[in-house]
């Protein structure tokens, strides 16, 4: 899967940034895994570093190619941060939504004729490996849709 690739591609210094992002009261969004893995209670977890937890984090996604995982990661960073970079593509791509959150996939793919002009207007706005990101995540949510693929790789 495309979001497995892309966090291949991913330094481990914006994955820590991803992680941390997602932090509540002390927890990274993985923590009750990582603590699994470590053999730690799971509130002991906070007495570890971030960047632990992240890189642990990390691997157990690699580890078992759990996509599901690594694309809830990646799609809950991009909704909590960047919300307006998600409702932006899928407005500026016909896809209909209720504040980022697509009811039906398959009923509502991208008009890939807007795809290159939608890409360059968030491009303009948000962080260039944050559009790479959602883009890694369209693609796999649309996979019959291959330019999303091919704008995703051409990055």
């Amino acid at each position: 899967m495309t979001v497995l690739e892309q966090l291949k591609k991913t330094s481990d210094e914006r994955f820590l940034a991803i992680y941390d992002s997602l932090t509540e009261q002390g927890f990274g969004p993985l923590d009750s895994e990582v603590a699994k893995a470590l053999k730690f209670r799971p509130h002991m977890i906070k007495k570890l570093p971030m960047e632990k937890r992240a890189r642990t984090a990390r691997k157990l996604i690699e580890g078992k190619s759990n996509a599901e995982l690594c694309y809830e990661l990646f799609g809950t960073y991009l909704v909590r941060t960047k919300k307006e970079l998600v409702t932006g593509f899928l407005d500026a791509t016909g896809v209909a939504h209720e504040d980022g959150m697509i009811e039906d996939l398959d009923a509502a793919a991208p008009d890939a004729a807007k795809l290159g002009a939608a890409i360059g207007e968030l491009d303009g706005k948000f962080d260039a490996d944050d559009v790479t990101l959602y883009l890694a995540l369209c693609a796999d949510m649309w996979p019959d849709t291959a330019e999303l693929r091919t704008a995703w790789e051409a990055r």
